[in-house]
């Protein structure tokens, strides 16, 4: 084959790495009191990112009393174990609702808490469907709180950096994110995940479709091509391989999932702009830095946190800035129906055999 033909990579000299705002954001003075409905599992990740952030919860609820009252003696022993989620929306003085239990039942306790002019953050996926989404959306800006989703992916560090890059023109125009991850997903056996046929694509990837989308800045997707697979030997019913393509007016992201990788768990995160080159790779959920490749030379900043349980920080924090600034939170409910548009599409299409039109 000719030299001509054989790829090349430009030679780059090491650079400092840019310093970027990447970590949680915190609101200035904003000292809220908040009240958490669902304690399950995950619940352990949300609790210790308000302790560490000095953040006070002052009432749980859960339909299993028990689960409420291991989370008051592990995070918060002055706070109230309500019996009712009428009883915690009626605390003193509560400012937020983080309702943390499973969709199927999450939208009426929104609505609950929107009534009770309360500011919501909803765990994710936001909601089963779109039209439900879109009348909590009007429903809140109605009755002037804040209502915001748990995205938590989005301050996972590596993620929070890539983005803030791209928004500072380091890499030119985003043109295509590329995301590979495998890993060990069969933990869900026996749960009630386990019943989501669609675990990959719907309650798993929507941080993936999230971030993707967060990576081309304001523009929509336009379509999103899907397909799902059982893997050889997975013990589980649920398809655990999947792949995406998610089409932009000026890209694509291309994102392929391996849920049944008993082996080197590894995630790598690739954005190439018109000018420049992004790229994670690491631990799944866990990359310990971000390289950043420009004519100007070529960088790695190692970073600081972890997804868990920082990502949680991130998300909550956003949500008392905004109320705090008077602003939408970037999690808002309204934007994050953009990310489950692509969710839902990538569903309809691994079950249809076709690509689906945003």
């Amino acid at each position: 084959m000719s030299d001509n033909h054989t790829p090349k990579s430009s030679a780059v000299a090491a650079a400092p790495a840019p310093v970027l705002p990447y970590t949680p954001p915190m609101p200035k003075t904003l000292r809220p009191r908040i009240g958490l409905i669902g304690c399950g599992g995950i619940t352990q990740h949300h609790l210790k990112a308000y302790r560490d952030a000095g953040w006070d919860v002052v009432a749980l609820y859960d339909l299993n009393p028990s689960a409420a009252e291991k989370r008051r003696v592990e995070f918060y022993p002055d706070a109230r174990v309500c019996s009712t989620p009428a009883e915690l929306l009626a605390t003193p003085g509560l400012d937020i609702v983080d309702i943390a239990t499973h969709p199927n039942v999450r939208g009426p306790l929104i609505e609950q808490a929107i009534v009770a002019r309360k500011h919501v953050l909803s765990q994710k996926p936001f909601v089963l469907d779109l039209a439900e989404g879109r009348r909590l959306v009007a429903m809140a800006a109605g009755a002037g709180v804040k209502l915001a989703v748990n995205q938590n992916g989005r301050w996972a560090p590596y993620f929070s950096y890539m983005r803030q890059a791209v928004r500072s023109g380091l890499i030119g125009e985003v043109g295509s994110v590329t995301m590979t991850l495998n890993w060990d997903h069969t933990w869900t056996a026996g749960t009630e995940f386990e019943k989501i046929h669609h675990i990959i694509l719907y309650d798993f990837a929507i941080h993936w479709f999230d971030a993707a989308r967060s990576f081309f800045g304001s523009s929509d997707a336009k379509s999103v091509y899907a397909s799902v697979a059982t893997a050889p030997g997975q013990p589980i019913k649920p398809p655990l391989i999947a792949s995406s393509v998610v089409t932009f007016p000026n890209g694509i992201a291309t994102l392929g999932f391996n849920g049944y990788s008993r082996y080197n768990s590894n995630e790598t995160c690739t954005i190439i702009g018109s000018s420049g080159v992004l790229r994670a790779t690491g631990p799944i959920c866990a990359p310990p830095f971000v390289e950043l490749i420009t004519q100007a030379g070529a960088t790695r900043a190692e970073l600081k946190g972890s997804w868990f349980p920082d990502g949680f920080r991130g998300s909550m924090g956003e949500l008392l800035c905004a109320i705090e600034e008077k602003r939408e939170p970037e999690n808002a409910a309204a934007d994050n129906l953009k990310s489950l548009a692509i969710c839902f599409g990538a569903m309809r299409s691994a079950d249809e055999g076709r690509v689906i039109a945003l």
